[in-house]
């Protein structure tokens, strides 16, 4: 049988380690963390307080992606209606607010509807970037105050420094109907792309991988130095050395190509050129739960330090003690556009500080519990140079017979379950490849 290894232990690379098991297949997966899951980890405080890394639910409507889910917790998840609102200048707009304008000040929903309507009588304008499509789709006054202002503190560039390719159902482009609709009354309909979702009852999002642990080969505290594809040779940062006869990863793809040996100068370029955000994550446990009506709450103000809060306490009533409320903060920067200085628990105090000066924690609340976390890689960044970077990468890896996969690999915006069949593709790239 052929020696197939795999690079990382988090959705996708589970995701080929179940395609590659079904052929009789039991690849070796190295992780350098000490834990599987990358990305999908959770962890609990010795406080009973637990976070994932990251905000992570599960909307796919891939009902063969739900029954492998739900199988792998034995059936025991939550299946929860979500409630998504905003933060703006002291508003508390339901999302997305383009269809939830009512309780805005006056002049700013006069504004935003007299810009839509222009809008829609202007002649079509070339659709160049995301502020471009961003104005032909809800006006400059809307698209000025909030989804422009929100991407500069999620995307860390400006709009029209942005492609529009990794859009498709995240924005909602509403008709003029729908605009009145919630600008006059507050029980407008709740559109958006995740109506409900699901989660573990206990442990976690990572319970999410339990079933799928078994598959492969799993070695921790593997942080890899270098590959060389002539060799087919790993070297690791322990000491280790391993060979492979086919190969998949979900490393990172700036770090991927910085660690194989003879990689030429273009691709090391393009692979530098690939724009991503890091996350501070500030996990805050408090002593009441009723801390929020929403799931999760998006910050356009950038006084406000954080981007986005999630509630994990609201997921599941095992994520955090009896009687008590958990809030995680998401903070961005990025190497390309704004690097991160300090250390993470340099914004533990900022955040506490900000969540009082919305209204989300009283001066009474007492914190019980609270952490910052690093996640080196968050999101990817759709900035111009993204497609033609990223076309030599894949292409020189391609050249190498190195399947990618995942988030980082695909260098993509995948969600939990793109990121399980992205590795399901790549082991099919493999078993393609190699004789059985």
């Amino acid at each position: 049988m052929p020696n197939v290894v795999i690079l990382g232990s988090g959705m996708a690379g589970f995701g080929a380690a179940y395609r590659l098991h079904a052929q009789g297949l039991t690849p070796v997966m190295y992780d350098k963390n000490a834990y599987h899951g990358g990305h999908t980890a959770s962890f609990r405080s010795d406080s009973g307080f637990l976070f994932d890394v990251g905000p992570h639910i599960s909307f796919t409507k891939d009902s063969r992606i739900q029954g492998l889910f739900a199988d792998s917790v034995d059936q025991q998840y939550e299946t929860v209606q979500i409630n998504l609102n905003n933060y703006w200048r002291g508003y508390w707009p339901r999302h997305p607010v383009q269809l939830h304008l009512h309780g805005l000040p006056e002049d700013v929903i006069v504004k935003v509807i007299a810009d839509f309507v222009e809008q829609r009588q202007a002649p079509d304008r070339p659709v160049r970037n995301y502020a471009d499509w961003l104005l032909s789709s809800f006006g400059r006054t809307f698209a000025e105050l909030f989804p422009m202002q929100y991407t500069r503190k999620y995307h860390l560039t400006t709009a029209d420094n942005m492609t529009i390719d990794w859009v498709g159902p995240r924005i909602y482009r509403p008709s003029l109907e729908e605009v009145l609709r919630g600008a006059l009354s507050p029980s407008s309909p709740h559109i958006h792309y995740i109506t409900h979702f699901r989660y573990p009852s206990d442990g976690g999002f990572v319970s999410y991988l339990k079933k799928f642990v078994p598959l492969g080969s799993l070695k921790f505290n593997h942080d890899l130095l270098s590959l060389d594809p002539r060799t087919r040779e790993l070297r690791f940062s322990n000491g280790a050395v391993a060979h492979y006869d086919a190969l998949v990863s979900s490393v990172p793809l700036p770090e991927l190509v910085r660690m194989i040996h003879g990689a030429p100068p273009d691709v090391l370029d393009a692979a530098r050129r690939l724009a991503s955000s890091t996350c501070v994550l500030v996990n805050v446990g408090v002593d009441r739960k009723d801390l929020s009506e929403a799931h999760m709450t998006y910050f356009y103000d950038e006084d406000i330090c954080f981007t986005r809060l999630g509630f994990p306490h609201m997921l599941s009533a095992t994520n955090a003690p009896p009687g008590t409320g958990s809030i995680q903060a998401e903070l961005y920067f990025s190497d390309k556009y704004k690097p991160l200085t300090g250390s993470p628990d340099d914004w533990i105090e900022p955040v506490i500080t900000d969540l009082r000066r919305c209204g989300l924690l009283r001066e009474e609340d007492r914190i019980l519990f609270s952490s910052a976390m690093l996640v080196r890689y968050a999101n990817i960044i759709f900035d111009l140079e993204r497609a033609a970077a990223l076309k030599t990468v894949h292409g020189y890896l391609d050249d190498l017979r190195i399947a990618y996969c995942g988030r980082y690999g695909d260098w993509g915006y995948l969600w939990t379950d793109e990121s399980f069949k992205s590795g399901e593709n790549a082991a099919q790239q493999v078993l393609d490849r190699v004789q059985l």
